[in-house]
């Protein structure tokens, strides 16, 4: 299966935006590409991908948390994967619990698919509602698979469940498959994911901040292994990267192999912010 389709219709570059699983790439994907089809044609997951966006946006006004947020955050959270395995990042989740390789993008996927799906209760508090709906859907979906005996799945649906935990900032992530579902979320940010709050009449800090991001790309950095790139046009994405970004990364695990630079694009005023780099 391949996600080569860019959510944001916006732009054609496609590097460290979205997972193409016809790619070669850093780590074992056979067994991720079969989850990611799975998931795809599971119809209760994509219900609740559907259903999910009612209470962030047509009640709270709030910025997308669907079935494009989702698509965002996979895809980013793959290609965030993927450039920290090239690299040579050693990651601990799947590892400590005596899983396989192949099963780290594995926990990374399902995590970022459902770690927003507690919108469905409510906005307020929702990583909590998430726990145990997602932990209903992995009962049933993980047995279905055909990687996994009875003690793998327990352990699998622990990592996930501790990833989808780990997104909100009042939470540790444990493991650095956690860590980038984290930072994976806060790289939603672009000016797609508050339009429909914003033609609605929505104001706030989050839906005027998104308006302001053009694009965000990741690529292979030179000191680090990730380099992010954040194109903005007004000085309102400050907030959206220094407070948003940087509290997301902030005990992420992550810190010291990300690069984050923000540029201001606009050329036609004065600029109160060029350049701001985490």
């Amino acid at each position: 299966m391949s996600d080569a389709t860019d959510p944001t219709g916006d732009n054609d570059d496609t590097e460290g935006r979205i997972y193409d699983s016809a790619s070669d790439h850093a780590f074992p994907d056979e067994r991720l590409n079969e989850v990611l089809t799975y998931i795809n044609g599971d119809a209760e997951i994509q219900a609740y991908l559907s259903a999910q966006n009612v209470n962030p946006v047509a009640r709270k006004q709030y910025n997308d948390h669907g079935e494009k947020h989702i698509e965002i955050v996979r895809n980013r959270a793959l290609c965030l994967y993927d450039l920290l395995k090239e690299g040579g990042v050693t990651f601990n989740g799947a590892r400590q619990q005596g899983l396989d390789e192949a099963d780290e993008p594995v926990i990374v996927a399902l995590a970022a698919t459902l770690h927003d799906i507690g919108h469905v209760v409510h906005r307020d508090d929702h990583p909590y509602y998430s726990i145990p709906l997602a932990a209903d859907l992995l009962d049933r979906v993980l047995p279905e698979l055909p990687f996994y005996d009875v003690a793998e799945a327990v352990r699998l649906k622990g990592e996930v469940l501790h990833a989808i935990l780990g997104h909100d900032t009042a939470e540790e992530p444990l493991t650095l498959e956690a860590g980038v579902v984290r930072v994976a979320d806060a790289l939603d940010m672009e000016s797609g994911r508050s339009r429909f709050p914003y033609e609605q009449g929505g104001r706030g800090i989050n839906t005027v901040s998104s308006q302001a991001i053009e694009a965000v790309n990741l690529r292979p950095g030179d000191s680090v292994p990730v380099l992010v790139e954040i194109e903005m046009t007004n000085a309102a994405g400050v907030y959206q990267v220094d407070n948003l970004l940087k509290a997301k990364l902030r005990d992420s695990g992550l810190e010291e192999f990300l690069r984050i630079v923000a540029v201001n694009t606009r050329q036609d005023t004065e600029r109160i912010v060029e350049r701001i780099e985490l």
